[in-house]
């Protein structure tokens, strides 16, 4: 076989470095599009972040008046962001070869938001600081009755240790056996040391905390409460110590029987019970809470329900015009022209991203009109491909933009992935979507009465007769998506 040179011409499509860094952008979430934007910039010299993330942050001025960053920088440069000639420097979208200095002001800094904001005068109320007060942990509050009720220095290093053995819940993570075999031998500390320290402990505050396991927490508690009558007492004490589980299936049937007592003995007893806190050290847990801050906004207008940006996670970036003028006047070539070259991609890039956000949560919109409407009951089935077809995108687009993005609503903050779902079919041969069907069942179970809670099996026949072909299993698999209890622990007794 003769080997020869051909010469063909074809078609490909290539990840260039700009399409990579486009992609990369559209996938990430609002904050880690932050991060990702804060190490460029560190990278990139000639790109420079014009809007400051601590904007609406409220500073410490000197005379200890609170004052907004935003409103001090106006009032140290006497020029409003609006008047500022420096501050339109950005290349437009399409213009990556002109100069970042010669782009016009409409396309220079990316924000949609120009509204001035306002700080608090020092005259009013809250002017001043409030200072939040420092957060008191189990521990500290269990040291600090350690040093009231116990004196002696090796009582206080026992019950040091024990309480260094407590979870964040006041449970006790190990035995004092396992306790006692890890301490050293020289220290001649007797297991029984160790008892007597865990009974100090567990007479301490809050109530139930040193105990082993549920059913002792809740005893310790049940003996610590007031005003209850003996012979109800001791029956509590007798479930939980004995007949937890049957409790905790509510199956009192079972339960009347093991204590050999009447219906109004027991729903004394279950009074007294869930009067008990389960998790006694939850309340000194410093947990912080996880705010979402949503990509878009949904409101209803003149026009019908219109989707806006929020221009507070929108950055505002431009090309150093100090550097680009000076690459212009030398017209030289280096790692300065190529950083130049990213920076231009960047900023055209992070439109991009933006825009399509915009584009894609419009058209859910115009889709899932009922549902800001209606409510969730009035959601119809949505698939990727439908918006992927209508905004001529691929799928693997539309998956990206809808992955960590969220939309505020009148009805609440929702991923936009909420807005897909599968669907089912009607006995008029229409299709529900899944989500309607899930807060349809909520709605039902909601208005159940409690003493003859609704199984799944009546769910859906329930479902049925408004025209929905649900099996019971689907109904469970709903219902557990939900965090709905089953029909047996949802009955009142």
């Amino acid at each position: 076989m003769k080997q020869t040179l051909q010469l063909r011409t074809s078609q490909h499509l290539a990840l260039t470095p700009q399409l990579q860094q486009s992609i990369r952008l559209l996938q990430l979430s609002t904050l880690e599009l932050h991060q990702e934007l804060e190490q460029i910039l560190t990278e990139n010299p000639l790109l420079e972040r014009i809007d400051d993330p601590l904007d609406h942050s409220v500073r410490l001025l000197a005379d200890g008046a609170l004052a907004s960053s935003g409103s001090a920088t106006v009032a140290a440069t006497g020029d409003s962001p609006a008047e500022r000639p420096d501050a339109d420097a950005a290349p437009a979208a399409g213009d990556t070869d002109e100069p970042a200095g010669e782009a016009p002001a409409a396309e220079s800094e990316w924000s949609f938001d120009d509204a001035p904001r306002t700080s608090k005068a020092p005259e009013d109320d809250d002017a001043r600081p409030q200072l939040e007060a420092q957060h008191t942990s189990l521990r500290d509050h269990l040291l600090q009755q350690m040093q009231l009720s116990v004196h002696a220095p090796r009582d206080r290093a026992l019950l040091e240790l024990v309480i260094g053995a407590l979870d964040d819940n006041g449970y006790l993570e190990e035995p004092l056996v396992d306790i006692h075999a890890r301490l050293p031998a020289e220290l001649g500390i007797e297991l029984e040391e160790l008892t007597v320290a865990l009974k100090m402990l567990q007479s301490f505050d809050p109530p139930g905390v040193g105990a082993a396991d549920a059913a002792e927490c809740l005893a310790l508690q049940i003996r610590r409460l007031p005003q209850v009558p003996l012979v109800t007492r001791r029956l509590a004490l007798r479930i939980v110590e004995a007949h937890l589980p049957l409790f905790a299936q509510r199956d009192f049937n079972k339960l009347k029987k093991a204590l050999d007592c009447d219906d109004e003995d027991l729903r004394e007893a279950q009074a007294v019970i869930r009067r008990c806190n389960p998790y006694p050290g939850a309340p000194f847990a410093a947990d912080t809470s996880d705010y979402v801050v949503p990509d878009v906004i949904v409101k209803q207008t003149s026009a019908g329900w219109q989707v806006q940006l929020n221009q507070e996670v929108i950055p505002r970036l431009r090309v150093h015009s100090l550097y680009a003028s000076i690459l212009k006047q030398h017209k030289g070539e280096g790692s300065l022209t190529t950083q130049l070259q990213e920076a231009r991609w960047l900023i055209k890039n992070m439109r991009q991203r933006f825009d399509t956000i915009l584009r894609v949560s419009q058209a859910i919109v115009d889709r899932q009109r009922n549902f800001f409407s209606h409510g969730a009951v009035a959601m119809r089935p949505l698939v990727l491909r439908e918006i992927a077809d209508t905004l001529g995108l691929h799928e693997s687009t539309i998956s990206r933009v809808t992955t960590q993005k969220f939309m505020l609503t009148p009805h609440g903050m929702f991923e936009l992935k909420y807005f897909f779902g599968s669907h089912v079919a009607t006995e008029a041969g229409g299709e529900a979507s899944s989500t309607a069907i899930r807060a349809l069942i909520k709605q039902l179970i909601g208005a159940e009465d409690p003493k003859n809670p609704f199984s799944d099996s009546k769910l859906a026949d329930m479902l049925g007769e408004q025209g929905m072909v649900v099996a019971r299993r689907t109904v469970a698999k709903y219902r557990e998506a939900l965090k709905i209890p089953p029909v047996n622990l949802r009955k009142a007794w």
